[in-house]
């Protein structure tokens, strides 16, 4: 059988459009504006949150992608593991889920079954259950989930609430899109590719449980948009800048050694060119570095800020690979410095 991933050109979260040409699609159209919403997309959040007016706030989100693993079980449990992962991101616990399925009417059904069983298990791992969804024939595979879950408000995480001072922890490896682009070019072997898919079928829901025991004053998931992208979302959205320590980030080594071959994704290119004037690169840090920080990340790890001490106390206790890579500052001409 021919591994899903050859079925289609993108894979994962390298898919989505460019984030300059969504940028300027967003703000051309007129935001709706309801007291209830709390966040919507002015901030470029992981998910909306809804005030549902007792204390409890409801969050929500959407993501679907092609796929990013040839087995249609681990395709599933990916996609559901990365769609979770924006609830986690805004501190709610996931409750329900409805299916989000594109699928080739000439292709076996079997695969679309096992698509959906992958997905399942890992929403039943989280907590929650699926019910339902839609379907659409489509050239070629697109899966995901519509997801909802709830929080408090006094436990909401935003993306934009860092304060000056705050440490950055990140809790999972990065180089997964450059990891699956070298699989796909058949340049891996098979030790990577259960390295890529052990990071992206692991729920966040661990991370997440940990830094409840503490104040995370800002919180996102690193995605299609790299950890350049979502860090500028987070200084952008604080009125800060971070400051990251290259040699404190947890990679992949065999994304370093990927990303020397030229095995990028387009997306990370794309990514590249939205961002280079916002991101300083110090001039010790290798263009490979580069590379893995501007790689877009399918289920990739929580980033979280927190003062110092808790920032600490979370890798402590999270153990590896979790660590703190870096800290918000005072705002300075780029938003983010790389050390």
């Amino acid at each position: 059988m021919v591994g899903l991933t050859h079925t289609v050109k993108t894979s994962g979260c390298a898919s989505k459009l460019p984030v300059a040409d969504l940028a300027r699609i967003l703000s051309s159209i007129p935001l709706m504006k309801d007291d209830r919403l709390l966040v919507g997309v002015e901030t470029s959040d992981d998910a909306l949150a809804y005030d549902l007016g007792d204390g409890r706030v409801m969050v929500q989100s959407v993501d679907f992608f092609p796929p990013v693993a040839d087995d249609p079980y681990d395709f599933g449990q990916v996609a559901a593991a990365n769609a979770l992962s924006d609830l986690y991101a805004m501190g709610a616990e996931p409750a329900v889920a409805m299916n989000v399925m594109c699928f080739p009417s000439c292709m076996e059904l079997e695969i679309m079954r096992s698509i959906l069983l992958g997905a399942q298990d890992k929403v039943r791992e989280a907590g929650a259950v699926i019910a339902g969804g839609h379907t659409i024939a489509d050239s070629t595979i697109k899966y995901g989930l519509a997801v909802t879950g709830f929080t408090t408000r006094d436990r909401l995480w935003t993306n934009r609430g860092a304060h000056e001072g705050d440490a950055l922890v990140i809790t999972k490896r990065l180089g997964v899109g450059i990891l699956n682009t070298m699989i796909k070019a058949g340049m891996a072997d098979e030790s990577v590719v259960r390295k890529s898919l052990d990071s992206m079928k692991m729920l966040n829901r661990r991370a997440f449980e940990t830094a409840c025991s503490f104040t995370v004053h800002a919180a996102t998931d690193i995605t299609g948009f790299s950890l350049m992208g979502h860090l500028n979302e987070m200084a952008e959205g604080a009125g800060l800048s971070v400051e990251i320590d290259s040699a404190a980030v947890p990679v992949f080594e065999e994304a370093i050694e990927g990303a020397r071959f030229g095995m990028n994704p387009q997306g990370m290119y794309n990514n590249r060119d939205y961002l280079e004037d916002k991101v300083a690169f110090a001039s010790s840090v290798t263009r490979e570095m580069q590379d893995v920080f501007f790689d877009p990340q399918t289920s990739g790890p929580l980033a979280l800020a927190m003062s110092d001490e808790d920032a600490v106390r979370f890798v402590e206790l999270f153990g590896q690979p979790a660590a703190v890579i870096g800290h918000f500052t005072a705002r300075k001409d780029v938003a983010i410095s790389v050390l």
